[in-house]
């Protein structure tokens, strides 16, 4: 009774399109959890990803929960995610996509997932790194660890999404760097992020990751703007 008090009062609402959830319906209302736009770019080996950062970064697979476009319901749910303190969305779309990828044997063989790191000072501010969820729900589904202790930022860089590839501050490419203890030697990591725009942050933490012995690199976000 009090829950359905609280309900009344205080409705839960979706976080794509601000609709009142229903039972049994959790961060997404059933019609966005169908009308999102996923790439399923891993379901048809879709190389669209492996495009972006074609002669800049050597990547294995690469794949993208769904297609961002501006005003549109991922921006939305990247936006509470992000600034909102709807933490529970990140985990909620690893699931999603760590579910996927579990069917498919070109990411069985990851051995660590990654998520590119915030700066101290930027996450003390907003309380959480918005990736961390949906990079621990991924090795979850995949079986491997998570490390978020591997790469670490030390310049809070100003957000680099939206500007084209020519504007990106250089500074990206120098915030970012591998703990002189790392022991990933062999390994096939997955780094995440929550956007692939023009891939400058991902370059910049691939090249850092790619600096230990004989490792492969696949990466994996929630979105890839359109």
């Amino acid at each position: 009774m009090l829950s359905a008090l609280k309900n009344l009062f205080f409705p839960t609402l979706c976080a794509a399109c601000q609709d009142t959830l229903g039972g049994g319906e959790n961060i997404i209302c059933t019609n966005c959890r169908h009308q999102l736009p996923e790439t399923q770019f891993h379901r048809y080996n879709d190389k669209a990803v492996q495009k972006v950062f074609y002669g800049r970064l050597p990547i294995t697979q690469g794949t993208a929960l769904f297609y961002f476009e501006k005003k549109g319901p991922v921006q939305q749910l990247l936006h509470r995610l992000k600034y909102k303190g709807q933490k529970n969305i990140s985990e909620f779309l690893g699931d999603w996509l760590g579910e996927e990828l579990a069917q498919d044997h070109l990411y069985t063989t990851i051995d660590v997932v990654i998520p590119v790191p915030l700066h101290p000072k930027k996450k003390r501010s907003r309380g959480y790194n918005q990736v961390t969820g949906f990079a621990k729900a991924l090795s979850s589904h995949l079986e491997c660890s998570f490390r978020d202790d591997v790469l670490l930022k030390s310049k809070n860089t100003k957000t680099q999404v939206f500007k084209g590839r020519m504007t990106r501050s250089d500074e990206v490419f120098e915030a970012f760097y591998i703990r002189p203890d790392t022991n990933l030697s062999g390994k096939h990591i997955l780094l995440v992020d929550d956007i692939l725009t023009t891939g400058a942050t991902l370059e910049a933490c691939g090249l850092e990751l790619l600096k230990i012995p004989n490792v492969e690199l696949s990466i994996a976000t929630m979105a890839i703007a359109t």
